[in-house]
């Protein structure tokens, strides 16, 4: 057994909906997920995770129903595709209260918002949790969602990334230039809360966003939440490198997820920053037991209650296709998309049957199965082989699936010395990255006041 090397992060993957990457499994006799809107289900998942001493609860988010297969929502609304899907950012609070360490990551899509009330909301919650928000930064890709409010289309996939590189410089402007660090002196013989002269404006006038005013939340413990994103074509990268600082890969193979690691840490190198300064993070799904016997009859049971065809439908949005359109086994060609670039291209040529064949568990993530020691062997070989920092786990039976990891792999991984047996103190930034403000050599940092430099 291995004794050495780094140990693992882990974020809890999940969504304030139904069904979310293993579509079908809410029709299990044990999967609660149709209590979603129970606000007794998320404190029961997060004492749950801070018991399993998860990094993270991360959650999925979309914008828009998933109306391309079949050409309507008829399958999204009978296997609740994210739909309904409820916003993640009004569960925090209450998860936070009963927790202390847990951290949570929040999708929230930036095409549709605006900067300056936005700011606020994150602050707001930085404070409330002492310091354990982090954004995932998304720019959308459902051309519903571009509809619902109001926009006759999507804009083009560059073009979204060059509105997000905007968002994020009037976001640094308002989180991190605003007030200064001792704005506030809560002084009650003086009757001076804050000091006027250390609140900045902000005046922004670019091409997408017109700002001028000032932010409206003092410092929260980390100013700008713990920046996700997950984009891997080569703008998605770029912009990567630039602001992100923990980023996502879906692993097929070694060499690939090892190559697309690489290319990641090349390019926030290339951009200024250190190649450590991304923490990166692949996406999976475990069944474990006992043995590995008892792992495989469970996945037999879970596969009796997937659905296959919902996950197709599924990823004909993220291709921007209707594969119900396309025969067995006639092979997928597809094109220019304003949907997710690097998704549609990874899977041309493929067939539908090929496709149904990998969504046989209701969706596409890399799906590891056996004993403890089997799952930890698997785990530690992804990232000790292709430098990843840790695993976004799914949920393919809620909350039955956290709980089997904790209670097994999670002592499999603490005995080999891979895996923390107590939380750090601090911010989540802190606890991943050893401080709670963005380093100086982040973008961000040109919009700080000097008093607010860190190193």
């Amino acid at each position: 057994m291995s004794q050495c090397g780094k140990k693992v992060l882990l974020n809890a993957f999940n969504m304030n909906c139904v069904g979310h990457i293993h579509h079908g499994m809410w029709t299990h006799p044990q999967d609660q997920s149709t209590d979603f809107t129970s606000l007794k289900y998320w404190l029961e998942l997060a004492r749950t995770l801070e018991r399993g001493l998860f990094d993270g609860l991360f959650i999925a988010d979309i914008l828009g129903v998933y109306d391309v297969y079949q050409q309507g929502i008829g399958l999204t609304a009978k296997e609740s595709i994210q739909l309904p899907v409820n916003d993640p950012l009004m569960l925090v609070s209450a998860m936070a209260s009963v927790t202390e360490h847990l951290g949570f990551g929040l999708t929230a899509n930036l095409s549709y918002e605006a900067p300056y009330p936005f700011a606020r909301r994150f602050s707001t919650l930085d404070h409330l949790t002492n310091g354990r928000v982090g954004w995932n930064i998304v720019t959308g890709y459902l051309d519903s969602a571009a509809r619902a409010v109001g926009q006759t289309a999507l804009l083009s996939h560059d073009r979204r990334y060059d509105q997000a590189d905007e968002f994020l410089d009037v976001s640094y402007q308002l989180w991190e230039g605003s007030w200064e660090d001792d704005a506030i002196v809560a002084d009650r013989q003086r009757r001076i809360y804050a000091d006027p002269e250390k609140i900045h404006p902000v005046h922004h006038h670019g091409e997408f966003y017109q700002v001028d005013g000032y932010h409206l939340s003092s410092p929260s413990p980390q100013r700008t939440p713990l920046l996700f994103q997950a984009g891997s074509s080569a703008r998605g990268i770029e912009f990567a490198a630039r602001h992100a600082e923990c980023t996502f890969v879906s692993g097929s193979t070694l060499q690939g997820t090892r190559e697309q690691v690489n290319k990641l840490r090349q390019a926030a190198q290339e951009a200024g920053r250190k190649p450590d300064d991304l923490k990166v993070f692949m996406g999976v799904s475990v069944i474990v037991a006992a043995t590995e016997r008892e792992a495989r009859e469970k996945e037999q049971e879970y596969l009796r209650y997937a659905s296959p065809e919902a996950g197709i439908a599924h990823f004909s949005s993220s291709t921007g296709m209707d594969l119900s359109q396309f025969e067995l086994d006639e092979p997928i060609q597809s094109g220019p998309t304003r949907a997710i670039e690097s998704v549609s291209k990874a899977y041309s040529g493929w067939t539908r049957r090929r496709l149904l064949e990998q969504h046989a568990m209701g969706g596409r993530y890399s799906l590891i199965v056996g004993s403890p020691s089997q799952v930890a062997d698997e785990l530690l070989k992804w990232v000790d082989e292709c430098g990843i920092d840790g695993f976004n786990l799914t949920r393919i039976l809620n909350p039955q699936s956290y709980i089997d990891f904790i209670d097994l792999v999670v002592p499999e991984l603490q005995q080999r010395g891979r895996y923390k047996t107590e939380y750090e103190s601090g911010t989540l930034r802190k606890k991943l990255f050893n401080h709670d403000r963005l380093p100086s050599r982040h973008p961000a940092s040109r919009f700080r006041r000097p008093a607010g430099v860190i190193k």
